[in-house]
């Protein structure tokens, strides 16, 4: 079964940083590229950051340019988000996602193949 579990979500204050990590079982990481997504209470799901599978594109959403980092260690099977001057606004449920495109994970997210049930980031002083 192919699965993501994602993790290092909690309780930070403002300004504070965080590392998120995605972890594949059921299948190796290194022909995927991977989607971080975000959903914060009341609101749709938005696009963070995609990262190729050879790690060479990345993309972000302009709300988190200059503050948030999405890197990937094939090796491990893991993709990691690190989050620095973290905002209130950033406080949302984090999910990761498989796909095969690139542009799917940037233009259509929703056809992206797997999908984590999701980790809980609070930025709240």
């Amino acid at each position: 079964q192919l699965q993501l579990v994602e993790s290092g979500g909690g309780l930070v204050q403002p300004g504070g940083s965080l590392r998120l990590s995605c972890a594949a079982s059921g299948f190796t990481l290194d022909s995927y590229t991977i989607g971080w997504f975000r959903q914060a209470a009341g609101k749709e799901r938005e696009g963070v950051s995609c990262i190729s599978n050879s790690g060479y594109r990345t993309n972000y959403a302009d709300s988190v340019k200059g503050r948030f980092t999405i890197s990937r260690d094939n090796a491990k099977n893991t993709v990691y988000l690190q989050m620095n001057s973290l905002k209130p606004e950033d406080t949302a449920v984090y999910y990761c996602a498989a796909g095969q495109l690139f542009s799917l994970c940037v233009s259509a997210p929703r056809r992206l193949e797997v999908w984590g049930q999701g980790t809980l980031v609070t930025v709240s002083s």
